[in-house]
């Protein structure tokens, strides 16, 4: 007893929590023998009775167990799976708030349809989100089966869809999609006129799947929904041509003067600086090829964005490289996802950078593009009230998450105990070494028939071992950027006896490597008997020879990525192995190692063929992907820090056009506004303290503003004359109502429905204009905030504190518009002026 005290005493957190949930699972499976004697029937009432029971007053958590073992039962009857314990404690985790870490081959997908069902119950959707159209449409179709039998509805959101089919899809209990297409679908409904024109419900609880490649990975990027502007091609060729003539500084710190060059490399921070003599270089450049005059200076405000476009063209030489950021397909340049191999048709770099890769490759130069709206993945699922997800691998970036989106991470055991073997790193002293050992070892494996799975870190890695494999004959498929639509085929292959299979990355897969081949991948054909007996025995065999194993060609800067890659070995208890090889010529070690730890590396070889043995270079790597972590953090982190600044500004302006399409009546909100304006004008002319003759001229002064501003010809001095002790506050009044009656007045004239809709489509047209307007400048004000801590600044604050006074400027000025606008709007109406007249003299 004592024993299990101190054992309980000394739980780690996660450990606590997992020990709570226990008792829920527990109370799930007392339901269990019970809902087996149900009909299908029956069954589907269940959805009904739990609805009810909604309505009634209980609460989700109060539901859960028996919906739990309801949609268990529904499973082992249309899938012949039953959930396993470990999977209902992932369901509970995912009902939390929080993010379950379940293991590669866990069951992650039939996980999700525990609280998928129960949250779909409150009858707001539940959005399921997916890396890709691929596993959206696979999950969607897999699961429907399951959903139907509980009278549950289930929708699919993917690129190419119309609006009336997503629609149709926002309409189900439960929604299958992509970040990007949920993201996008938010965007365009904050852009419409007509409230009839969103297909977007309210944004209730969103379940996302491989949760840190989408709000970890993809977090830096924003969403931008863009139009596009002039043509500048030649332009960017011009700029192109530039960057042959400047020379490249070797080191960040030159002692010599005849080894300093234009600019120079930061590799850790992944960034180029140009140098003064670099600068000086481009001026005299820039003026030859007469972008710029003989007499002006480069360092200029309205010549910075040459600067800007000359660091871009030296990026995309010398950062950006081809078949590993991106790939030249059909003419065009499509960018490769850095974490997961994928290719990313439609996705474009910003701030010049994919016109100036354009420009390098001599393909055809789009035209750039104008911000429309724009919102990152960390501000967009934010505005769930409900969310949580799933990975294989989250616990290394737990931080992140909670204090980003305040998600608690939950690791969940494996059903079977994790047995594979991770063999500890094999370091060669170059490349050709390294490369030597990777074959022999392929070679063996393949002598034994034993599955590979080689992983690599680019495009051109992958194609450098399959030439080497081609050479010597190995027969293998290669998974990577190019051939990304055979992907799962590929991979739910790569635990067939004997298989060699190269993958650039195994990020967002989302499918499992059987061993023994893919019978469970066509679970929908009809398995017979046989056919069931052949992949046991191939399962079998492939266990027999050591089942999967894992060959990392390098290491991956974010742990994760290489956890993820060895998580594809030991799925369900099965036998594997997983082994890296390095050299000290790699791009991790050579950008972070000290050279004093690859010299002493280098004098420990006696033969290169023999890899080098110590616990310096295993923990070298280990601290430079802990730097590389941090340093992406911090950068996703600041992301956010200035997005949230703009996040505000951007709910209050969709907040306003939400007011103005949902208005019944929006000559209310026009008259709060012409109050507003017209009272801080008359103010602005007739302040409280002003002299007798000065009040009269400041008269005349604001009737002739009215008449040229707003066209409003108002007896002002008439009233005055009549009444000189006539504040400011009076005329004020006086003037509003003015404007009232001249609104009332058009209406009755053209019909209160008509200028209505006339006068709503103004106020979303003026408004759009002036938060496109603002998003530029506040595009072109986060380019160069960076340069205010020159002068002993701080940036952020800075950009925050600019960025509002810019908001505030755009809400006057939009006030002002509208004013503007409708009192110009149909004036041939105001011929007999003498009707209003009467009723102020």
């Amino acid at each position: 007893m004592f024993k299990k005290l101190f054992k309980n005493f000394f739980l780690n957190k996660n450990d606590k929590i997992l020990q709570n949930f226990k008792l829920i699972v527990q109370k799930i499976n007392s339901f269990e023998k019970n809902i087996k004697k149900l009909t299908d029937k029956q069954l589907s009432n269940k959805t009904d009775y739990f609805k009810k029971s909604l309505k009634s007053g209980k609460s989700l958590n109060d539901l859960l167990p028996e919906a739990f073992s309801v949609v268990r039962e529904a499973s082992t009857r249309i899938f012949g799976m039953r959930h396993f314990d470990v999977q209902l404690l992932g369901g509970i985790v995912l009902n939390n708030h929080s993010i379950a870490e379940m293991k590669t081959g866990e069951g992650k997908t039939l996980t999700s349809t525990l609280p998928a069902y129960l949250n779909s119950l409150i009858g707001k959707g539940v959005h399921i989100v997916t890396m890709n159209d691929y596993l959206a449409k696979r999950d969607a179709e897999n699961n429907t089966p399951l959903f139907k039998l509980l009278k549950t509805t289930v929708g699919l959101n993917i690129s190419g869809m119309s609006q009336e089919l997503k629609k149709k899809a926002y309409l189900a209990d439960i929604t299958y999609g992509t970040n990007n297409e949920y993201a996008f679908d938010y965007l365009k409904d904050n852009m419409v006129f007509h409230s009839q024109e969103r297909i977007q419900r309210n944004l209730h609880y969103a379940l996302i799947d491989e949760i840190d490649s989408i709000l970890i990975d993809e977090a830096r990027t924003p969403l931008i929904i863009s139009n596009s502007l002039e043509n500048r091609a030649l332009f960017f060729l011009k700029i192109n041509n530039i960057i042959h003539r400047l020379k490249l500084q070797k080191k960040e710190k030159i002692e010599k003067n005849n080894e300093i060059g234009d600019f120079y490399i930061n590799k850790k921070q992944n960034q180029i600086h140009l140098t003064e003599k670099g600068l000086i270089k481009i001026e005299n450049i820039l003026i030859k090829l007469k972008l710029i005059e003989k007499k002006e200076s480069l360092y200029l405000s309205s010549h910075f964005f040459y600067i800007q476009h000359v660091i871009a063209a030296l990026k995309a030489h010398y950062l950006f490289k081809k078949n590993v950021d991106y790939i030249v397909k059909n003419k065009s340049i499509i960018i490769v996802d850095e974490h997961t191999g994928r290719i990313m048709p439609g996705r474009r770099w910003s701030d010049g950078i994919h016109q100036a890769i354009e420009a390098k490759e001599k393909v055809f130069i789009n035209n750039e593009n104008q911000t429309l709206a724009s919102i990152t993945f960390q501000n967009y699922f934010k505005l769930y009230e409900k969310l949580s997800g799933m990975t294989g691998t989250a616990v290394t970036e737990s931080k992140e998450f909670y204090e980003i989106y305040k998600l608690n991470t939950i690791a969940i055991p494996t059903n079977n105990p994790m047995i594979r073997k991770d063999l500890p790193d094999l370091v060669f002293v170059n490349k050709k070494e390294k490369m030597n050992a990777i074959i022999l070892n392929i070679k063996n494996c393949v002598k034994k028939k034993q599955p590979i799975l080689v992983g690599t870190i680019s495009i051109e890695k992958s194609e450098i071992i399959s030439n080497e494999l081609k050479k010597i004959g190995i027969k293998h498929n290669v998974l990577n950027a190019k051939s990304h639509k055979k992907e799962a085929e590929i991979i739910a292959e790569a635990g067939t006896l004997g298989m060699v299979t190269i993958a650039t990355n195994m990020a967002g897969r989302g499918t499992d490597i059987v061993l023994g081949g893919s019978f469970y991948f066509n679970k929908k054909k009809n398995i017979k008997k046989e056919n069931f007996l052949k992949w046991k025995k191939n399962h079998n065999s492939v266990l027999a020879v050591g089942g999967l194993h894992i060959i990392g060609t390098e290491r991956h800067e974010s742990r994760r990525i290489d956890n993820q890659l060895c998580g594809r070995a030991g799925r369900q208890g099965d036998i594997g192995s997983s082994q890296f090889y390095i050299s000290l010529e790699d791009s991790l070690i050579k950008t972070f190692a000290s050279k004093t730890v690859i010299n002493l590396m280098k004098k420990l070889v006696v033969n290169p063929k023999v890899p080098i043995k110590h616990k310096l270079i295993n923990q070298c790597i280990q601290n430079a992907q802990k730097k590389i972590d941090m340093r992406n953090f911090h950068i996703r982190k600041q992301l956010i820090e200035y997005d949230n600044i703009i996040d505000y500004q951007r709910k209050t302006i969709y907040t306003q056009r939400n007011q103005i399409i949902k208005s019944k009546d929006i000559c209310k909100i026009i008259d709060t506004i012409a109050k507003d304006v017209f009272e801080k004008t008359i103010n602005k002319f007739i302040p409280k303290k002003i002299s007798k003759k000065k009040k009269i001229k400041s008269i005349l002064e604001l009737e002739q503003f009215l008449i040229k501003k707003y066209n409003l010809s108002i007896p002002i001095t008439q009233w005055y004359k009549k009444n000189e002790n006539l504040t400011s506050k009076k005329i004020s009044r006086r003037i509003i109502n003015y404007f009232k009656l001249y609104h009332y007045f058009k209406k009755r004239i053209i019909g209160k429905k008509k200028i209505q809709n006339f006068e709503k489509e103004i106020f979303l047209k003026t408004l759009d204009l002036l938060w496109i307007d603002h998003l530029s400048s506040i595009e072109n004000l986060q380019k160069g905030i960076h340069l205010r801590s020159y002068a002993q600044k701080d940036p952020k604050q800075e950009y925050k504190r600019e960025s509002f006074e810019m908001f505030i400027h755009l809400l006057k000025t939009l006030k002002c518009k509208i004013i503007t606008t409708f009192s110009k709007l149909f004036t041939n109406l105001y011929d007999n002026k003498n009707i209003f007249l009467k009723k102020f003299n």
